[in-house]
C-alpha cells in the first residue's frame, strides 16, 4: 500500500484521489484510510502542487482542506468551475458556520465535512462523488422539451442551450430526475447541498429563482412551478 507525494500518479487501474491537505498526520490518515479501499491518492500541500498535478493527470475526485497555509481555497475552486473542471470536489475545513458551508458549496464543491470528521463518513462521502461521477457519463435525461447531457454538463431546451453554473446544474439535474414531483426545500438541502442538519436560509429559493429564469424564457411555457408552503416541481407534460 503506497502513498503518493508530489509527483504524477503512477499507473494504475484505481481510481485517482487528489488530496490537498496541509497537515501531515491528517494527510496520512486520510490516505491510508483511502488506500485499504482502492484508491490511488496523490496528496498536494500548497496551490502550486495542485495546479501541477491536474494538469498532468485529472483525479476522480479532489478532497480539498479550505485553509492552506492560511490562504482560502474557495478562491481556487471556483477558478476551476470557471474553467470548466467538473471534477467533483469535497471541501474539508474547521470552518463550520452555515454561511461558511454555503459559501464553499457555492464556489463549486460538491460536498463540504466539518473537521473533526469520521474517517469512515469521509470515505463514503468520496464513494458517493465518484460513483454520481461515474453514473454520470452514462446518463442522458428528457423532461419535456429539457435535454441534460450529463457527460458534457450541458442542458437544451429544445433549440436553446441554457448556461448554468455548477450548482444550477446540480439542482436541475435532480428536478430532471424527479420530474413531476413535489420537491421540497428539506429534500434539495438534503440531497443537493448535503446538509446533515437543515439551516435556516434562503439559499434554495434564491437558486430556484435564478434557475427559473434560465429555464423559462420569454414565451415559453413554464415548467418550474413553486408549490405554496410546500417545496416546487419540474413539469414535463405541459
Amino acid at each position: 500500500m503506497s502513498v503518493m507525494a508530489a509527483g504524477a500518479f503512477e499507473p494504475s487501474d484505481r481510481p485517482a484521489v487528489l488530496l490537498v491537505e496541509d497537515e501531515f498526520e491528517t494527510a496520512q490518515e486520510i490516505s491510508l484510510a483511502l488506500e485499504r479501499e482502492g484508491y490511488a491518492v496523490r496528496i498536494a500541500d500548497s496551490l502550486q502542487q495542485v495546479s501541477d498535478a491536474i494538469r498532468i493527470h485529472m483525479p476522480a475526485v479532489m478532497i480539498i482542506d479550505r485553509m492552506l497555509h492560511g490562504t482560502d481555497s474557495i478562491a481556487m475552486i471556483e477558478a476551476w468551475r470557471e474553467e470548466g473542471n467538473r471534477v467533483p470536489v469535497l471541501v474539508v475545513s474547521a470552518l463550520s458556520s452555515i454561511d461558511d458551508r454555503i459559501r464553499g458549496l457555492r464556489a463549486g464543491g460538491d460536498d463540504y465535512l466539518v473537521k473533526p470528521f469520521a474517517i469512515d463518513e469521509l470515505v463514503a462521502r468520496v464513494e458517493v462523488l465518484r460513483r454520481r461521477a461515474n453514473d454520470s457519463r452514462v446518463s442522458l435525461l428528457r423532461v419535456g422539451p429539457l435535454a441534460m447531457d450529463l457527460i458534457e454538463r450541458s442542458v437544451h431546451r429544445g433549440d436553446r442551450k441554457l448556461e448554468l453554473l455548477p450548482r444550477e446544474f446540480n439542482l436541475l439535474e435532480y428536478f430532471m430526475r424527479h420530474p413531476n414531483q413535489t420537491i421540497t426545500r428539506a429534500m434539495l438541502l438534503t440531497d443537493v447541498w448535503h446538509f446533515r442538519t437543515l439551516p435556516q436560509t434562503n439559499v434554495v429559493d434564491v437558486h430556484i429563482g435564478k434557475l427559473r429564469r434560465k429555464v423559462d424564457g420569454p414565451g415559453e411555457i413554464p415548467m418550474i412551478e413553486t408549490v405554496r408552503a410546500t417545496g416546487f416541481i419540474l413539469h414535463g407534460d405541459r
